[in-house]
């Protein structure tokens, strides 16, 4: 059965674990180790939303812990908050207000230079649009990438498979559902072209 276009269906031979097939991009159920992998990525993200108040150095230095690539000089606000944190890669010098929550079930990947208005959502989880099979816990993941020197604007939403290309800008309260391309401006739900940046 075609769950979703962009990831093969459900095969009921598969002998692989649900992690491999998480790691593989594939339909999977998730259980204890994911959920231990989620619990570790929350506490640590709490700790970093309680120390940046009162003493940024300790809290930068747990970037590294959250994230899977952490470029010079990301300067993110508090709170944050990820599904595993270690599927995010961060390029330089980028910036996120308050809020912003990157479920990462599959990659996110944000170019150097970029910036985050608050309460952004990067979401790569999926599930499947057959109430059977997601009552049967069902879900999976596409990656998101996101170009260098890119804007997105407060409580923007990018949705799973999107990519961003370089120096696009997403209005306020955008719902990204396909692809941005370079140099372009896009805004509203579902987010459309508005106009070139130059």
């Amino acid at each position: 059965m075609t769950v979703d276009g962009r990831i093969k269906a459900i095969d009921p031979t598969d002998t692989r674990t649900m992690t491999e097939r998480l790691h593989a991009g594939d339909w999977y159920k998730a259980g204890p180790e994911q959920w231990q992998a989620i619990a570790a990525a929350s506490r640590l993200c709490t700790e970093y939303n309680n120390k940046l108040p009162f003493d940024s150095d300790a809290a930068v230095a747990l970037l590294p812990e959250i994230f899977g690539t952490v470029g010079a000089g990301l300067w993110l606000r508090e709170p944050i908050k990820v599904d595993f944190g270690k599927n995010i890669h961060w390029g330089d010098n980028c910036f996120a207000n308050y809020g912003l929550i990157a479920l990462d079930v599959a990659e996110i990947r944000i170019g150097s230079g970029t910036m985050f208005g608050s309460n952004v959502q990067l979401m790569t989880p999926i599930h499947p649009l057959d109430p059977e099979l997601r009552s049967q816990g069902w879900e999976a993941g596409l990656p998101i990438t996101i170009g260098k020197n890119v804007w997105i604007g407060s409580g923007a939403i990018v949705l799973a498979g999107v990519e961003i290309g370089d120096d696009a800008v997403v209005g306020a309260g955008a719902v990204v559902t396909k692809n941005v391309a370079a140099s372009t401006v896009v805004a509203g739900n579902p987010a459309k072209f508005i106009r070139n940046v130059k």
